[in-house]
């Protein structure tokens, strides 16, 4: 059988996932997605790896969303009940990656592949590219990545997204502070190794401390974050990253950090 995700290690830090089933336009089957949650757990365990790159293969399409035709198939429903398990594993996993995880958006991203991009820490859109989640045009509704829209678009524009299934430019999607950055397509590959590059250069165990913090706190109350945080700073106070990053800054050198 044919892999749909290609999985390649560039740099000797920066996993690159790559949706690869561009005749389906990467559609979210539970083939891909089973591929994909086994890439990124591969990336998540490997301590050489220092940021995650999710991108395609296709040169217009990051992701169609989920797969239609499995949801209109004879399938009895207690069976695509059992199957939908799939999504939530994907979204708290790469809340939970310990490292960045960059979604490269070099073709359009639409409806399940949206709650992919939005549980990303970063993404990058080429200039060509448009976000959405047409589901309700074909009498679906984007059910499981509401969820992460609503944390992530403002209200009212959320529901326009979802109920009129309308997509937006990768400029609207700036503007609603969705991409981190718009980037002319011929430049895009350039741009997503750089971007890349500056985050494998951190500390690896002060970013994992700080991903982790936001993934414990993102949903707590104020008081219960700031005790949280409290915490996980003094932990990092024990770090020797944070006493080589001062000492690096003060000197105008680069840092030499301990953990590899």
């Amino acid at each position: 059988m044919t892999a749909l995700v290609d999985y390649a290690i560039t740099d000797g830090r920066i996993a690159r996932i790559t949706l690869d089933d561009p005749a389906r336009r990467n559609a979210l089957s539970d083939a891909m997605l089973d591929e994909l949650l086994a890439a990124l757990e591969r990336a998540r365990d490997d301590d050489t790896v220092r940021v995650v790159v999710i991108g395609t293969s296709h040169d217009r399409v990051f992701s169609a969303g989920g797969d239609l035709k499995a949801f209109a198939s004879a399938t009895p429903p207690i069976e695509k009940y059992a199957g939908l398990d799939r999504f939530p594993r994907l979204f708290t996993l790469l809340g939970a990656m310990h490292k960045p995880v960059v979604c490269a958006a070099g073709g359009d991203v639409l409806a399940g592949a949206f709650g992919l991009a939005l549980g990303c820490d970063l993404i990058l859109a080429k200039e060509s590219v448009r976000f959405g989640c047409p589901e309700i045009n074909v009498g679906v509704f984007p059910f499981m990545i509401s969820a992460l829209i609503y944390r992530n678009v403002p209200r009212m524009r959320a529901n326009q997204l979802m109920l009129l299934g309308d997509t937006i430019t990768a400029a609207e999607a700036a503007t609603l502070g969705i991409v981190n950055a718009v980037v002319p397509d011929a430049d895009f590959d350039k741009e997503v190794t750089a971007w890349a590059t500056r985050l494998a250069d951190k500390s690896p165990l002060l970013m994992r401390l700080g991903k982790d913090a936001l993934d414990a706190t993102r949903d707590m109350t104020l008081p219960q974050a700031l005790t949280a945080l409290q915490a996980q700073l003094g932990l990092a106070f024990t770090t020797e990253d944070i006493g080589e990053g001062v000492a690096a800054f003060l000197d105008k050198r680069p840092p030499q950090w301990k953990r590899r």
